[in-house]
């Protein structure tokens, strides 16, 4: 979704001719699978993170476009909502350093916007939800003002044919409405990429999607929306919900939804493709002129535009991506589900243990998703992002255990093998690891350091303490001191 989009209405010709060639796109991806024609060599990389912005007084500053003219930095991008920026990082290969590359990089540009955008009024908080969203903030008037974040609204609302309904039961409940998918800009997240072959591509989102809820538990960095304390990662069901395009009658038939964890465990990247294309209809249609088999046959790598325009708009946790680079395809597994900081070094913990675990278990003799179903997978996931480091979840060989127990005593070992298979030099993976440790031994997060603040100032007004907590958790972020070390 990150692409351009200037066609704002669609014919029932325009859906026709799209459906036509996704399904042509589809064809030749098939074919260049067999072909073998991907970038393999030297596995790449990636890192997005997605922040919010808050005025002095710790609300939302609906400032993204100045905000991002102030920075006047390429790698900082719009996102859906005024209150949400996004940085994109260069690539960078974990042999070579690339966990601190990440870091460094992450600080510098962090700390050079954050200087440029207190100019205009606003700071960046790396936090899932900012909890200072309020009823006022979730209408049209807070999306982005670039075209498309319109047109997706309206797509998805048509599609719906109905209001978005949010309803959310945690330590307190909250239901509400929306006439816009403006819900979904509360959402924000950290995404990792990390590049893998065709034949090896099945193994690396099998693994992804095994540890999925272990990832949340130990992670979880969102326990507030519009002054409910709802789940630890309450990013989870509100995403869920937000671009829901079923209606009532749909659900209950058993229609998929757009935000989807899956049903199954694939063979291929073929799977996920194919079911993009079978079960979901275009949300936005538009059709580019390229011909994939005509550039194909005669040499070329075709950009398959519209294969990759409608996996954009299919939310998967573990996402399936195929990119060109140079005149080169890859894939790549897209990790879409965690949050934010609390502090860049926690990001770059969470990515360790991310590309470690998934590295090890990927290469393992006897794959993981053999030994458990994927329906305990997806409940592993959401009891975690509800209950965060106090979640029980299930593991083969072990049953069920405490989220916190099972990364200390099992999968830390397998994420340092990982690592060490990456070629991650010790001293970076024994600190990132460290800091998911000591999370771990402290049983603490971004979202339980929250809520114990918020209910420390229970005789307060709840939206005061909530601010007041947000600018305190504002100013340790920029710290970078990880979460473990906050009183």
């Amino acid at each position: 979704m990150g692409e351009e989009v200037d066609q704002q209405e669609f014919s029932r010709a325009d859906r026709t001719r799209h459906r036509e060639k996704v399904r042509r796109n589809l064809d030749v991806f098939a074919r260049m699978l067999r072909e073998a024609r991907f970038d393999t060599d030297d596995p790449m990389t990636g890192l997005e993170m997605e922040l919010n912005l808050i005025d002095d007084a710790g609300d939302p500053a609906l400032k993204n476009a100045e905000v991002l003219e102030a920075i006047a930095d390429p790698d900082f991008q719009t996102e859906l909502g005024q209150f949400n920026i996004e940085i994109n990082l260069a690539p960078a290969k974990l042999r070579e350093g690339g966990l601190s590359t990440f870091e460094q990089s992450l600080r510098h540009s962090l700390n050079d916007a954050e200087e440029k955008a207190a100019q205009v009024g606003a700071h960046q908080v790396a936090i899932g939800i900012l909890p200072t969203l309020a009823e006022g903030h979730m209408n049209r008037a807070s999306l982005s003002a670039n075209p498309r974040y319109n047109l997706l609204s309206e797509q998805i609302l048509s599609a719906r044919g109905e209001d978005i309904t949010i309803s959310i039961s945690g330590r307190e409940r909250l239901t509400t409405t929306a006439d816009s998918i403006v819900p979904e800009a509360a959402c924000t997240s950290t995404q990792f990429h990390v590049q893998t072959s065709p034949d090896q591509f099945a193994a690396y989102w099998n693994a992804a999607q095994a540890i999925a809820g272990v990832q949340l538990a130990v992670s979880a960095n969102s326990p507030f929306l519009l002054g409910k304390e709802l789940w630890r990662e309450t990013r989870i069901p509100l995403f869920e919900q937000a671009t829901d395009t079923r209606s009532e009658e749909l659900k209950a038939q058993g229609v998929r939804p757009r935000v989807w964890f899956g049903e199954r465990w694939i063979t291929s990247v073929f799977d996920l493709f194919e079911e993009n294309v079978r079960y979901f209809p275009a949300l936005l249609p538009v059709t580019d002129e390229e011909d994939p088999l005509e550039v194909l046959e005669s040499g070329g790598t075709p950009l398959l535009h519209e294969l990759r325009l409608h996996n954009g708009t299919i939310y998967r946790w573990n996402r399936p991506v195929y990119d060109v680079a140079d005149g080169v395809p890859h894939l790549r597994v897209e990790n879409r589900l965690l949050a934010a900081g609390p502090t860049v070094a926690d990001t770059i913990a969470n990515a360790a243990l991310w590309f470690g675990l998934i590295r090890f278990l990927a290469e393992s003799e006897r794959p993981l998703w053999s030994q458990m179903s994927f329906s305990a997978a997806e409940e592993n996931f959401h009891v975690a992002a509800q209950m965060g480091v106090d979640a029980q979840v299930y593991w083969p060989g072990i049953g069920q255990a405490r989220a916190t127990e099972l990364v200390l005593r099992r999968l830390l070992p397998m994420a340092k093998a990982g690592l060490d298979a990456w070629g991650v030099p010790a001293e970076e993976s024994d600190r990132y690891l460290g800091i998911i440790e000591q999370r771990c031994l402290l049983e603490t997060s971004g979202a339980a350091w929250f809520v114990d603040r918020v209910r420390a100032r229970g005789g307060e007004d709840r939206f005061d303490a909530l601010r007041a907590t947000l600018l305190d958790y504002k100013d340790r972020m920029h710290s970078n001191e990880p979460v473990h070390l906050w009183d």
